[in-house]
């Protein structure tokens, strides 16, 4: 499949759109829901999914990119830019698992409420199942939510780093500051 071209014209500038917007949004949701299992229980698969789209789209971004850094005029801006681009992925798939493990902590916590005396000893007792109390243990929602808030925030600094060089690599020194053409 060829991501660099979409309807003839390069697809990276499409694809960085979509992650400088997916990314973050991802970031807020993840960790929405790591602070407030309910909501990450109410919004079912549209968090993981949402995880899953941004590893997708990064890893778009980032071929599209390549492809299109072999087409354009060597510079230092686009060699940095360059290099900073794949640093997105890690960032990307710890989005991504951590959705899932938030998703599904919620869920655990949700059945933990619905059983039957959800404080019990076990299945045979009408209680949750040790694997349902300890991931519903506050020390394990605590866990999740630190490491939710820091791959959150760390995802967010990375997009802002990596869109700041492409936007260097691509306007610096292409444009007036003053107006032209017939507005004049």
């Amino acid at each position: 499949m060829n991501v660099g071209l979409i309807n003839g014209l390069p697809g990276h500038p499409l694809f960085v759109h979509g992650a400088a917007v997916l990314v973050p949004l991802t970031a807020l949701a993840l960790a929405v829901c790591a602070l407030w299992p309910a909501v990450a229980h109410r919004l079912g698969l549209v968090l993981p999914v949402m995880g899953l789209v941004t590893l997708v789209l990064v890893v778009l971004t980032t071929e599209s990119g390549e492809w299109l850094e072999e087409r354009v005029r060597e510079s230092s801006l686009v060699e940095e830019h360059a290099e900073m681009g794949p640093g997105l992925t890690p960032w990307a798939i710890a989005l991504f698992v951590l959705t899932v493990a938030v998703w599904l902590l919620g869920r655990v916590g949700h059945y933990r409420k619905r059983e039957p005396g959800g404080q019990g000893d076990g299945p045979a007792a009408g209680g949750a199942s040790t694997v349902t109390r300890v991931a519903s243990a506050l020390p394990v929602r605590v866990v999740a939510l630190v490491i939710a808030l820091v791959v959150a925030v760390g995802a967010i600094i990375q997009v802002y780093r990596i869109g700041d060089s492409g936007a260097r690599a691509a306007w610096q020194g292409r444009f007036s500051t003053g107006r032209s053409g017939p507005g004049r």
